[in-house]
């Protein structure tokens, strides 16, 4: 699985964690806490703070007794629940998920999900929503104000004429 990212689930606010199935377009959102959310966030971004946080102090640890935590496995989900293990030198431990992928990706270990997991929690991506945004991405990294024409209002060029919302206060200018 890839780590899309963390996300705000609406209308509740509520962050989770966004899965990818490798080479495949499902995806399994896994609700989480705000500390977790942050963890992971930071991991993606590869910001390693100068003291370390509860998932840097396991893997230090880890390592100074000759263990690395080989892979990450979401084993279940139950009741709106899910589980997972990290797999350390053959040995299985159990974790939250969000834990288990905060340390997986402090330490470039690979995250699988159980077949029935994916097939009970995953979704279609929509890949043309996808698709399109990518293009826009790419337009975006290429187009330059020159680009579009500024059309003449009645009081000279860029005024496109009377705006019933305009009071004429500069101050409602908006950038964009």
């Amino acid at each position: 699985m890839d780590v899309v990212g963390v996300r705000a689930q609406m209308p509740n606010n509520e962050p989770i964690v966004l899965l990818r199935e490798a080479g495949g377009h499902r995806m399994v959102p896994i609700w989480i806490g705000w500390n977790e959310a942050n963890a992971i966030a930071e991991a993606l971004e590869g910001l390693r703070p100068p003291r370390p946080l509860t998932h840097d102090l396991l893997i230090d640890t880890l390592a100074g007794l000759g263990h690395r935590i080989k892979e990450v496995h979401i084993t279940e989900l139950d009741g709106g629940t899910f589980y997972a293990v990290l797999l350390v030198d053959g040995v299985e431990i159990s974790a939250r998920p969000s834990d288990a992928i905060a340390l997986a990706l402090r330490c470039s270990a690979p995250v699988y999900c159980a077949d029935d997991v994916l097939d009970t929690a995953g979704f279609e991506e929509e890949e043309e929503a996808e698709e399109e945004v990518e293009k826009f991405r790419e337009f975006l990294d290429h187009v330059s104000a020159d680009d579009f024409e500024v059309e003449e209002g009645p009081d000279g060029p860029g005024d496109e004429g009377d705006d019933p919302d305009d009071d004429g206060d500069a101050d409602d200018q908006r950038s964009a």
